[in-house]
């Protein structure tokens, strides 16, 4: 170890253990100072004031000052332009370094530059860390050289290229610098309202994280091949929003997948580091299709669908379902995204790119790489995407992952009353059954805003421009 001091900037890493950037920084410091920035930049660009995500990172902060308090350190956190708050507090400090762990979204790729680039003219180093992703970078390339596009051979390499040393948990030595700073900010005092985080019973922080951690462990990740694509079974393991803050190990999660010999939710880790090296080496598809030939597709202007779709009316049930799950809750369960995304861009006919916003404006845990490389999936425009000819049925989906219909009748109680027989389905109910049930299809509940079997035909037509052209 060496005598200089260190600073180690926590951004989508809100927990003290099994850290990268504060391993790498506690062993080369004599003393670490620990911050975090409520970058101005991310947050003037929300579409509101009212953020779970917000709230849900504030109180991460205040869990992960306690925990650097209880260890000698603490937390300073500033508000401002990161590129401009970390350069002036590493020079207030005296550092010689700044650490962090890395980020593969091209926004946060030029504000790293930007800040490299600022503290450099300072004479203070910055040092990056691989944290959020088992490999990242060139660690998993082809035998040719050249990233992977698709998925089961990059599997494959990864699994092979792995080994015990990848998922170690980082150790902690060193000594953290006493903090003197005041308490993390309260939501007002960034601008920011709260929102209904615990009336949705979502726990923030390393805390919360553990909770969710072990009962998935301990009770579902046996069974979770068997019961991850059914919305009414609480069969997942709820854990994206803190695997998207950081506040549990991807390295830890690897672990437990390989303890318990479980290969479909060590495989949904895979695709996590897939998506991310995907953006990485592709950041093209921010706002273009992986596959060019598939920007030629023209897409239907209608708002009215859209807004439709948005607000979970659309006359299906099962994508309405889904959609006001989302709306209500800023979360959706991963058979329901594949769903109505299908549904978006191949039942209605428009841009996914519309569905990839409105999602990282509601999920909670939307995170850039995941999200666009599921809506590419979705829409046959992406890497290792199905082939645009294959088409989600929204009944058929509905009948085989909701049989009951117990999911639909939660988030559709206009519904509750209408029988298995219809409730995928409630248009084909006769006007008898439907003044029976009191469920009256085009007043109490719409009828489908289009036919599945036409909608069909005409994306068939829409992507046929692309197979002349690919």
């Amino acid at each position: 170890m060496n005598q200089e001091k260190a600073l180690v900037w926590f951004r989508r890493d809100l927990r003290d253990h099994d850290h990268a950037a504060l391993s790498a920084a506690l062993s080369n410091a004599r003393e670490v100072h620990c911050a975090f920035i409520f970058d101005t930049d991310i947050l003037d660009a929300l579409p509101s004031r009212q953020d779970r995500r917000v709230q849900f990172i504030r109180e991460s902060l205040v869990e992960l000052d306690a925990a650097l308090r209880a260890r000698g350190g603490g937390l300073i956190v500033r508000y401002g332009r990161a590129s401009e708050e970390i350069p002036n507090l590493a020079r207030e400090l005296g550092v010689a370094s700044v650490y962090a762990n890395r980020d593969y979204e091209p926004a946060a790729k030029a504000r790293d530059a930007a800040v490299a680039e600022n503290l450099e003219a300072l004479g203070i180093a910055f040092h990056t860390r691989k944290d959020q992703a088992i490999f990242d970078g060139d660690d998993v390339l082809t035998q040719a050289g050249r990233p992977f596009s698709v998925f089961t051979p990059y599997k494959n390499a990864w699994l092979k290229r792995l080994t015990s040393a990848d998922y170690a948990e980082w150790s902690w030595r060193g000594k953290l610098a006493p903090c003197a700073s005041a308490a993390v900010p309260r939501l007002d005092q960034i601008g920011f309202a709260p929102t209904d985080l615990e009336q949705l019973g979502i726990r923030p922080g390393m805390s919360g994280a553990r909770a969710l951690w072990e009962e998935f462990r301990n009770g579902r990740m046996a069974r979770y091949g068997a019961l991850r694509d059914f919305p009414a079974i609480k069969g997942v393991s709820y854990l994206s929003v803190h695997l998207r803050f950081g506040t549990i190990s991807i390295r830890e999660l690897v672990r437990s997948a390989i303890a318990e010999e479980s290969t479909t939710w060590l495989n949904e880790l895979i695709w996590r580091d897939f998506y991310f090296m995907i953006l990485d080496h592709f950041p093209r598809v921010v706002s273009h299709a992986f596959k060019p030939e598939y920007d030629a597709i023209r897409w239907a202007e209608r708002p009215d669908w859209l807004a439709a779709w948005q607000e979970g009316c659309t006359g299906y049930p099962l994508v309405d379902a889904a959609m006001r799950q989302l709306n209500h809750s800023g979360w959706m369960h991963n058979r329901l995204r594949m769903v109505v995304a299908s549904f978006l861009t191949k039942d209605l006919g428009l841009d996914w790119r519309l569905g990839e916003r409105y999602f990282a404006w509601e999920l909670n845990d939307f995170d850039l790489s995941a999200n666009n490389g599921g809506w590419q999936w979705a829409s046959s425009s992406g890497c290792d995407a199905q082939p645009y000819f294959r088409i989600f049925n929204p009944v058929t989906q509905s009948e085989k992952f909701d049989p009951e219909g117990k999911f639909i009748r939660r988030y559709v109680p206009e519904l509750a009353a209408v029988p298995n027989k219809y409730i995928h389905a409630p248009w084909l109910m006769g006007r008898i059954e439907q003044e029976a049930l009191g469920v009256i299809i085009g007043r109490h509940y719409p009828g489908p805003i289009v036919d599945h079997a036409e909608a069909r035909a005409e994306t068939l037509a829409r992507y046929a421009v692309v197979k002349k052209t690919g």
